[in-house]
């Protein structure tokens, strides 16, 4: 298969890699000071160079920030029967573009980003497919994940917005109120240090990912439950309430059991 890889980053060139070797593969980024290190595929840094490639796949591994800018600015270069897909982990404008696009399409959510995750063994890692996406598309992308030895779900479109709410919000947040009282420590422990780990891999993402993130309309619900789990242990420490402790404690082992 012609695949045509949008963005020459962490993803694009995990995808490249990844790809290269079983495909026709060609990698377009504007600035070819990132195409350096592309290795077994075409390297394109002009949107004339696309429409002679005549791709079948488009994987648009572009940030999540010109994830819709890189789609608009290469459709006129595409084959109108080419396969478009995104890996975005925000899909915030992508189901009305695809809507409306006039290709068939495919959208996936690789839960591995290369800050925290090793993408050389990412057996425990997980990937989500959407639902609404065109048949073959969403083949080609099990198998791909399959061969990674992913666990793969089927989510629509607004069920994945819940999910990154709930799994990316969440700890993002709880990152943020950590990293915002922080100060420097002479002896930190291994929590701690666990923590800043954590903290600094958020604070290296992209601030406009991670402000998407939490923007996710369903953030805010999941929110106010950690202010209600921070204000219930609040309460206990300020009363010394040794069974209070007790109980939240074990209410909580429950939850991650």
């Amino acid at each position: 298969m012609k695949i045509l890889i949008l963005g020459a980053g962490k993803m694009g060139s995990f995808f490249c890699d990844l790809l290269s070797f079983d495909h026709d593969v060609a990698v377009y980024d504007p600035d070819p000071q990132r195409l350096r290190y592309t290795f077994n595929a075409l390297r394109f840094n002009d949107l004339e160079n696309i429409g002679d490639f005549q791709p079948q796949l488009v994987i648009n591994a572009a940030t999540v920030k010109y994830t819709l800018e890189a789609f608009k600015a290469v459709l006129p270069y595409i084959p109108a029967t080419s396969i478009i897909s995104d890996i975005a982990s925000v899909k915030t404008g992508l189901p009305e573009f695809y809507s409306e696009c006039g290709h068939p399409f495919v959208s996936t959510h690789p839960m591995f980003g290369p800050t925290f995750a090793s993408l050389n063994n990412l057996s425990n890692e997980n990937a989500i497919i959407i639902s609404e996406g065109d048949h073959l598309g969403k083949v080609f992308f099990r198998d791909l994940y399959s061969r990674l030895h992913l666990n793969i779900v089927e989510y629509t479109f607004c069920q994945h917005d819940e999910t990154i709410a709930y799994s990316l919000s969440i700890p993002f947040a709880a990152t943020l109120a950590f990293a915002g009282v922080m100060k420097h420590q002479e002896a930190p422990g291994t929590t701690f240090k666990r923590h800043m780990q954590i903290a600094r891999g958020l604070m290296s993402e992209d601030d406009y990912l991670v402000s998407e993130i939490l923007f996710n309309p369903n953030t805010p619900s999941q929110l106010e439950k950690i202010q209600e789990q921070m204000a219930e242990l609040l309460d206990i420490i300020k009363r010394h309430d040794s069974q209070g402790m007790k109980n939240f404690l074990a209410r909580v082992r429950e939850h991650i059991k």
